[in-house]
C-alpha cells in the first residue's frame, strides 16, 4: 500500500503565484475605479480642482506690451477738445465770476489738450513763445466785449516756439484756468494753456 505524502491542500492558503495574480486582478480593478472616479469627478489631487488645467501647463501671457498699442495709450492720455468744450453761460460784456465755470470745466484743469484755432495776428512771425489762440478769425474774439471763452492764452514751454500762421493751427499742452484782467480789473482772458506744440 502506498502512501501519498503530498501535504493536504489548505483553500485557505494561497501560494506565491496564486497571491500575485490575486494582486495583479486587484491592481487592475482599482485602477479601473480611479480612472472612473476621476473621470466622474468625485475626487481630485490634492491642490487641484477638478476641471482646472495645472499651473504648468496655463499659457503664460505675455507681459510685453505692443509697440501699436503703447502709442495708442499714450494718445488718449491727451484730450482732444474744442472751443464749445470750454463755453458756458455767460453774457457778452458781463463780469466774470468763477462760479459761473461748471463742473466739467473745472475738471480740465491740468490736464493735457489739444485744440484747434487761429493765432492772433502779433508783431513776430517767428519765435512766438506767447500768442492768443482764438475760436476764429471772423471776428473779435479777445479784449473788452468778446467772449471769455472763445480766447486761450498760450504760453509755450523752454526751448518751444510757434510761428505765425492765417490757417488753423492746433495747439497742445496742459489746460488751466487763470484770470488776467487789463489795469481797469475787467477779464481779458481766463483760459491758458502752456503748450509743448503749435502748428
Amino acid at each position: 500500500m502506498t502512501t501519498d505524502n503530498k501535504p493536504a491542500s489548505n483553500p485557505s492558503v494561497l501560494s506565491c503565484g496564486d497571491s500575485i495574480g490575486l494582486v495583479s486582478a486587484s491592481g487592475i480593478w482599482i485602477s479601473l475605479v480611479a480612472a472612473v472616479v476621476l473621470l466622474c469627478g468625485f475626487w481630485s489631487p490634492p491642490g487641484l480642482s477638478f476641471g482646472e488645467t495645472p499651473a504648468a501647463e496655463l499659457p503664460v501671457e505675455s507681459k510685453l506690451v505692443p509697440v501699436a498699442a503703447a502709442a495708442e495709450n499714450e494718445e488718449t492720455t491727451t484730450r482732444v477738445t474744442t472751443f464749445d468744450d470750454v463755453k458756458f453761460d455767460m453774457k457778452k460784456g458781463d463780469p466774470f465770476l468763477r462760479t459761473m465755470l461748471p463742473a466739467k470745466i473745472e475738471q480740465m484743469k491740468g490736464t493735457k489738450i489739444r485744440i484747434r484755432g487761429y493765432m492772433l495776428p502779433s508783431f513776430k512771425q517767428k519765435g512766438i513763445t506767447e500768442f492768443v489762440l482764438v475760436r476764429d478769425n471772423m471776428e473779435c474774439c479777445f479784449g473788452p466785449g468778446a467772449a471769455l471763452y472763445d480766447c486761450i492764452l498760450i504760453h509755450m514751454s523752454p526751448g518751444s516756439s510757434a510761428s505765425f500762421s492765417t490757417r488753423p493751427i492746433t495747439v497742445e499742452g496742459v489746460f488751466t484756468i487763470e484770470e488776467f484782467k487789463d489795469p481797469d480789473g475787467k477779464h481779458l482772458a481766463i483760459y491758458r494753456l502752456d503748450a509743448n506744440s503749435a502748428q
